[in-house]
């Protein structure tokens, strides 16, 4: 088995005419935190969508968890775990029934559901809540709950677009402990963020610009490369390049 959970090699994508992703090569490696980064319009969600098997590709390679994304997106949908920037969990279904629900998509044995149902609720300290529903929880929990089941199927690869938006930087910070978590048992974690604090948390990071990759690196080389205090500095220099924002 490859150390690479991820292979993209000059992956493109063309919408009537427009190139959305340019050509596009980078590895992840197994375990690794990528992120993925870019400002509006660079082309991260159309690529995250190829990845994912979501969307057909135009041109280029790619390999996820393995598998082609032009032959087996079946199977990368299911070696995979996906958390969106908006809440994907459905609020008026309780947390056991979103967790029971998910799961059995992923065509986990009832049995192991009903486990690891209870190991999940134990660590998110959720148990007296268990049969509320998920709309009654305040935001920082839901995600925390969203990324948790994401993950309960043990995908090897973890997609996430923009998963602590809009929450405290103390839940942010928590929901990166998870982050931790996660790859400590060996799952591959895949970000977008426009929080550059949590790029600094990556082990690698890319930045696009107009559907290309423009840098690609360990947070420490490229706030060297850019003579940069921050990642924050690093993104502003990289992105003013842009020409599209839409």
């Amino acid at each position: 088995m490859t150390n690479k959970a991820i292979i993209v090699e000059k992956l493109s994508k063309t919408f009537n005419g427009f190139k959305a992703v340019d050509e596009i090569s980078f590895e992840v490696g197994r375990g690794e935190i990528f992120g993925f980064l870019g400002a509006n319009g660079a082309g991260k969600t159309t690529a995250m969508k190829m990845l994912c098997g979501l969307s057909m590709p135009s041109s280029g390679k790619a390999t996820v968890a393995g598998f082609d994304i032009y032959q087996e997106n079946e199977s990368i949908k299911k070696n995979i775990g996906y958390m969106s920037q908006k809440f994907s969990l459905y609020e008026d279904l309780t947390i056991r029934e979103n967790i029971r629900f998910y799961a059995g998509i992923y065509g986990i044995r009832p049995d192991i559901i009903k486990t690891k149902t209870v190991q999940l609720l134990t660590q998110l300290s959720l148990e007296k809540e268990a049969d509320q529903l998920v709309g009654q929880l305040p935001l920082g929990w839901k995600q925390k709950l969203a990324f948790s089941v994401a993950i309960f199927h043990d995908p090897q690869i973890v997609f996430l677009d923009e998963p602590t938006g809009g929450v405290d930087p103390i839940t942010r910070r928590d929901f990166w402990n998870m982050i931790y978590d996660a790859t400590a048992k060996g799952i591959t974690v895949f970000v977008t963020t426009h929080y550059m604090d949590e790029a600094e948390y990556c082990d690698r990071v890319s930045i696009m610009v107009d559907g290309q990759i423009d840098a690609l690196d360990t947070p420490g080389n490229l706030k060297r490369l850019y003579q940069a205090e921050s990642m924050d500095q690093v993104f502003l220099q990289i992105a003013r390049k842009a020409k599209r924002t839409e």
